[in-house]
């Protein structure tokens, strides 16, 4: 697996596969070829059908600045190897310096037709939960030395900083109002959330506004181009830091115990792009919250220093629950189901951590059989449920700037 640089990246919104994917592909052309002019890119697949929704246009013309660019949409071309593809074609003049295809994968990554770069070899020796719990309890270690093991002490470091960015993204959201852009006049809600105390509020309601308040404030920063951290997509940047924040707050628990926690819902994220998706255009919805569930279930099974089979069960409960969920955007924007799905799969991680306390000797399914039922779950899918906005509620809503 790669390390856990690759997994969490900083960057702007509102999607990790078509603007910071997009982006990085653009910015590592621009560097290769510094002499080039003029630019053609052509979108694929997803990347074609819901760009516009997702800025993918905006951002590539943004990148490219002040050079002049000329951006076609292929909807109907199949994409063979992922869903969302581009072809970038670099001139000089009339010269055509290069043609690149390049494959969004999700989480802000990419990679070249015919390449393997630098930033995407593998750190880690083990693919599957099973390995991993193997090789930890032969050493009698946690999930978090385990990531220290691989990747040095300073991997702690970036998480520091990853950390610092989700705590960021969470303040700015509840400060701030209005309407986010793109169309539909989506009013932010976080701060309302936030500050609307029930008047004999239980501590469970309490836990559930402020749990919620706080994915909506991380959703609504990301669906508003501002800066948040893939987790382990933007679209599903919600869930792992508003669970995390909340005990944070409820436990007066240390950033460096957060940062731990961190490392182990990285491995749980890490497991399910090695083996299935973090792309909802690849395997719908189910790939992105699914798996933000998943890492924040594990995420905090070692917050409460739970055992391995405890943290694998909680993150299993937590995807489990999310198989088949499909992707359907309002529009091609990341926020209607988005948002809202963020912060219900927040409370859901929270569930399973629960169920994982009481339940786990009789559970009869791993972490790694549900991650391979996701995937062909996934491409099981018909095309209109994976990030395409033309099927589900992206279909049968009609009120576009209403």
């Amino acid at each position: 697996m790669q390390s856990l640089r690759e997994l969490y990246k900083i960057g702007r919104g509102p999607s990790s596969s078509h603007t910071m994917g997009p982006e990085r592909a653009i910015k590592t052309i621009k560097d290769r070829y510094p002499s080039a002019d003029f630019f053609k890119i052509e979108l694929f697949g997803s990347l074609a059908l819901t760009g516009e929704g997702h800025g993918t246009d905006r951002i590539i013309r943004e990148t490219l600045s002040p050079i002049k660019c000329e951006i076609t949409l292929d909807k109907k071309s199949p994409c063979n190897f992922h869903p969302n593809t581009m072809d970038i074609y670099a001139y000089q003049a009339d010269k055509l310096l290069s043609k690149e295809r390049v494959y969004s994968i999700g989480g802000g990554t990419v990679v070249f037709d015919g390449e393997i770069k630098e930033e995407t070899k593998e750190v880690y020796p083990h693919n599957s939960f099973t390995e991993i719990a193997d090789y930890c309890a032969k050493k009698n270690i946690r999930i978090w030395q385990y990531v220290e093991e691989f990747e040095g002490k300073e991997i702690f470091s970036y998480l520091g900083n990853v950390w610092e960015c989700m705590k960021n993204s969470i303040r700015e959201g509840l400060t701030t109002t209005g309407t986010l852009p793109g169309g539909l006049k989506t009013q932010r809600k976080a701060q309302f959330l936030y500050n609307q105390r029930h008047i004999d509020e239980s501590a469970q309601t309490r836990e559930n506004r402020l749990v919620c308040s706080y994915a909506f404030a991380v959703s609504e920063q990301n669906a508003s181009g501002g800066t948040i951290v893939t987790a382990p997509t933007c679209g599903s940047s919600g869930v792992l830091p508003s669970v995390l924040m909340y005990y944070q707050e409820k436990n007066s628990l240390s950033d460096e115990k957060i940062v731990k926690a961190l490392a182990t819902g990285g491995i749980i994220g890490n497991l399910i792009k090695k083996n299935a998706s973090i792309s909802g255009a690849e395997c719908g919805c189910q790939a992105e919250i699914g798996s933000a569930c998943s890492m924040a279930a594990g995420a905090l099974g070692e917050l409460f220093e739970m055992g391995l089979s405890q943290i694998e069960y909680a993150a299993e409960v937590a995807m489990e629950h999310h198989l088949g969920l499909t992707c359907d955007p309002i529009g091609g924007l990341v926020q209607i189901p988005c948002i809202e799905r963020n912060a219900v799969a927040a409370m859901r991680a929270i569930n399973a951590l629960s169920l994982a306390n009481f339940l786990t000797d009789s559970r009869k399914i791993s972490f790694d059989m549900v991650v391979k039922v996701m995937y062909e779950t996934g491409k099981n899918l018909l095309s209109d449920y994976r990030e395409t906005a033309s099927g589900g509620l992206a279909k049968h809503y009609n009120k576009m700037g209403d």
